[in-house]
């Protein structure tokens, strides 16, 4: 078997918020009975609002869950999911964003560029359909990554969502394994995802494969109010969130009822049963020193790269001070992990203002991003590199 890879585009991350809202609309809308058809951005040519990997669940009585576009495709989008679901087949539509005499598409939005949708009849009785693959990736906290195999050439059969995996477990619909599993296994190894040209069968196929990192798991330490439009805003980005406290009168689910763990716990016991990898994000804001400082202590022996500290700068001097006096000594590697005062600077006063300025920061950190604004990048949001190798 041939396969053929020429041409490989850098492509952003979308994280796990937008893919647990298509998997709870998906079974919901099978317990009703409803046929369903998931719409994928399977490539972009030039600037769009969605990049590939974007998705849409529609139902056949008309309810999307996600989005392709910024509102200008989904009327269109929706029809196109009917009819696939209407047909029982996978179809790929483009729409061309970059015509400024089309008011139908793009123009409103100033979007310029060429999108290709795929649009996927959810069978559930079919073995390892998409929405069972989506599925496996929502079932464990680990890196994973999709493949979804599309032909451009109109008329052509379009395979779709064909491929899972996690690292520990492989996953094909059909007999693409030993075409993809090494494309496949190299998104997990380089936390990338990319569009390829590829040669399935002698036929000419692109494939997206989709790197999919674990939800963000934001771990506050600390249950006072000031924590609640922390978890508030955090809930709105589909972050799983964590908070513990030492006061039983303050770490309770009805003061938190958007995090997914409210916990109650001495300082030293405060990291048991917490998952730590490289996307936990800690915030320190017990607002009770000892207990902060017992934390930081504990978590500084983990490889985490956020830990943010709330207060002053002459506060987390001080805590470095301590652990230093108490044997134990913060590298700099250890330092440059710790943002404190936490937050970006915005101006932020009030605990809504201090919180959005928190989650703003962890979001940079996460992009590797210094927080400036778009008004003063120079170059395109989205960045893209080509390359050509052949397998």
């Amino acid at each position: 078997m041939k396969y053929r890879i020429t041409g490989r585009e850098k492509l952003p991350m979308y994280f796990m918020k937008e893919i647990n809202d298509i998997i709870r609309a998906y079974h919901k809308a099978e317990a009703e009975g409803k046929k369903t058809a998931l719409a994928t951005v399977v490539k972009v040519e030039g600037s769009s609002y969605r990049q590939p990997g974007a998705r849409m669940l529609v139902t056949e009585d008309g309810e999307l869950t996600g989005a392709v576009s910024g509102g200008c495709l989904e009327g269109d989008a929706l029809k196109k999911a009917l009819l696939a679901i209407h047909q029982q087949q996978n179809k790929l539509i483009t729409y061309d964003t970059s015509n400024d005499e089309d008011s139908d598409f793009g123009v409103q939005l100033g979007c310029n560029g060429i999108v290709h949708i795929l649009f996927e009849y959810i069978d559930p009785a079919s073995e390892n359909h998409p929405l069972d693959l989506l599925d496996k990736v929502a079932g464990e906290r680990r890196d994973s990554a999709i493949a979804c195999l599309f032909s451009l050439e109109r008329g052509s059969f379009q395979p779709g969502t064909v491929m899972f995996s996690n690292g520990k477990q492989l996953i094909s619909s059909g007999n693409m394994t030993d075409a993809l599993s090494g494309d496949i296994q190299s998104a997990l190894d380089n936390r990338n995802s990319s569009v390829k040209n590829t040669e399935y069968e002698s036929k000419e196929y692109q494939v997206l494969i989709e790197y999919i990192p674990p939800a963000v798991s934001l771990v506050i330490a600390g249950a006072g109010n000031d924590a609640k439009p922390l978890v508030e805003i955090a809930s709105v980005l589909g972050w799983e969130i964590t908070v513990g406290d030492g006061r039983h009168t303050h770490a309770t689910v009805k003061r938190f009822p958007l995090a997914k763990t409210v916990k109650v716990a001495a300082a030293e016991e405060f990291l048991e049963g917490i998952a730590i990898d490289d996307y936990t994000f800690f915030v320190l804001m017990t607002h009770n020193y000892r207990y902060d400082l017992t934390v930081l202590k504990n978590i500084l022996g983990h490889d985490n790269r956020y830990i943010g500290t709330l207060g002053p700068k002459t506060k987390l001097v001080r805590m470095i001070g301590d652990l230093e006096k108490e044997g134990y000594p913060v590298t700099p590697e250890q330092r440059e992990r710790i943002y404190g005062p936490v937050g970006l600077d915005i101006g932020a006063e009030s605990a809504e203002e201090i919180a959005l300025s928190i989650v703003a920061e962890i979001k940079a950190v996460l992009e590797n991003k210094k927080g400036n604004s778009l008004k003063y990048k120079t170059e395109k949001i989205h960045s893209a590199t080509t390359d050509t190798h052949t397998i």
